[in-house]
């Protein structure tokens, strides 16, 4: 790739190398016919020494000349200034032989226009002075009867002149194409190297340009796509993590009860003369082990309905004090028979949210079961509510001993509990808080574990009210 960028580079600037010859060679060819063009209308050559020279000095008139800011000085064999008008570069009445040669030499030196005529009669030279606006001193010129030995030391130097102007003007049409050519391909070598790394699997590669152009948003959209693509990536790992996880929790929890119904289902067949209280006591660990598993089923058929895309809530316009009254009225007694203390806290006005009768009221009953199979007898549970801004906010508590720290940011997973032995006499499914979460969720809201300082802990609820 920079070899072809660089060597299209080359190829441009080559191009415009030989456009630049072709634009000087024009350039100097328009110069010389717009010169051309305005030649007579410059008042040097409108008034050259020719138009005024008389073979009487004295009959001389300079008036045109000084007129248009020039100057007319003649002088005599002797280089003695005998007649001055108008602009004076001589500056002196009386020459030497040798200032006077030195003058003629080095008139074009200076910036001023010299005309410099003699006039054999009057044996005098006039010298029409204009200042020069513009002068370019270049011309090319042909005399056959130059020497040949000129011609070859001229053709030498013109051709080593012209061949050094073209040497110079390609190495830096080179040197140039080759920068050019880096500021692109620098940058994309870094994002092709960014995104080779990206293919074979390092998704945490980023690509810094240090610039401040296109290629900038180039590798900020680049870096973004990186960052969503390692994000993306975590997520799944963390969800084949999850799953495998989930494929053995529920085995581990379907397992006990289901070898347990198989145990005693044999014993039942295999062993005779059992007593009917035997009897009826292994029929009853096979029932309660059946409904366990059912249960846990059951839970799991609910929370793959959650998750599922086509599910969608019955939702109506509920007053959601009175609705929360009276599932706090349904708790009561399974806090009365556990022996645990209660508080509402429930405002009578009326608030009106839109929930589903039907399921909203399993969020409420998984936080007290989970509040009483885990807390002690005596344990307080409050339940408040109260609406801040646009959203209901319910506040499930308990005094009791509270959630572990290395649990509370994977409380609402499905399967997590205290208990990491997971057995069926000192916990539930695991199933409970997560599908309350997902209930919350679809109502439009959320359900948190509220941090808090006191002891216990706080569940909080939130909908949106309407």
């Amino acid at each position: 790739m920079k070899r072809k960028l660089s060597n299209q580079f080359l190829v441009n600037f080559l191009v415009i190398f030989l456009l630049t010859i072709l634009a000087t060679v024009l350039a100097f060819g328009l110069l010389s016919f717009a010169s051309g063009l305005i030649s007579d209308s410059l008042a040097k050559n409108r008034y050259p020494a020719s138009a005024i020279i008389k073979e009487d000095y004295k009959q001389i008139d300079p008036s045109a000349v000084v007129q248009n800011g020039g100057g007319v000085q003649v002088v005599d064999k002797e280089y003695r200034v005998v007649f001055s008008s108008g602009l004076d570069t001589i500056g002196k009445d009386k020459l030497t032989a040798e200032e006077f040669t030195k003058f003629l030499t080095e008139s074009k030196s200076k910036p001023y226009h010299y005309d410099i005529l003699y006039q054999p009669e009057g044996e005098f030279w006039v010298i029409v002075t204009f200042p020069t606006s513009l002068r370019l001193d270049f011309s090319l010129m042909y005399n056959k009867e130059a020497s040949a030995g000129d011609f070859i030391r001229v053709g030498y130097v013109l051709g080593f002149t012209i061949l050094t102007y073209l040497l110079l003007i390609g190495l830096f049409a080179f040197i140039y194409s080759r920068i050019t050519a880096a500021a692109i391909t620098v940058p994309l070598r870094k994002l092709r190297d960014g995104t080779r790394l990206l293919r074979e699997g390092d998704y945490s590669a980023r690509v810094d340009l240090r610039l401040k152009n296109e290629f900038a948003e180039l590798q900020n959209t680049f870096n973004d796509m990186a960052s969503r693509i390692e994000h993306e990536i975590s997520l799944r790992k963390k969800s084949e993590e999850d799953r495998r996880r989930l494929i053995l929790d529920i085995s581990h929890d379907l397992k006990n009860p289901m070898a347990s119904i198989q145990g005693y289902g044999e014993l039942l067949l295999k062993k005779s003369g059992l007593t009917e209280n035997e009897r009826n006591e292994y029929l009853e660990i096979i029932l309660n082990n059946s409904k366990r598993a059912n249960g846990l089923l059951t839970e799991l058929f609910e929370l793959s309905q959650l998750d599922s895309p086509d599910f969608s809530l019955k939702t109506e316009r509920t007053d959601i004090c009175e609705y929360i009254r009276q599932i706090c009225g349904f708790l009561v007694p399974q806090l009365e028979r556990e022996g645990f203390q209660y508080e509402f806290d429930i405002p009578e006005e009326s608030i009106y949210v839109l929930l589903d009768p039907n399921r909203f009221g399993r969020i409420i009953q998984n936080l007290a079961d989970n509040a009483v199979r885990y807390n002690p007898p005596g344990t307080l549970v409050t339940v408040s509510l109260e609406k801040l801004d646009h959203q209901v906010v319910i506040d499930f508590s308990d005094h009791g001993i509270g959630i572990p720290a290395h649990l509370a940011d994977h409380i609402f997973n499905p399967f997590v509990r205290a208990d990491p032995s997971r057995n069926s006499k000192t916990g539930g499914s695991g199933l409970g808080l997560s599908i309350a979460k997902k209930i919350a969720q679809a109502h439009g809201g959320d359900l948190n574990l509220f941090p808090g300082g006191h002891k216990g802990s706080t569940f909080r609820i939130i909908v949106p009210a309407i």
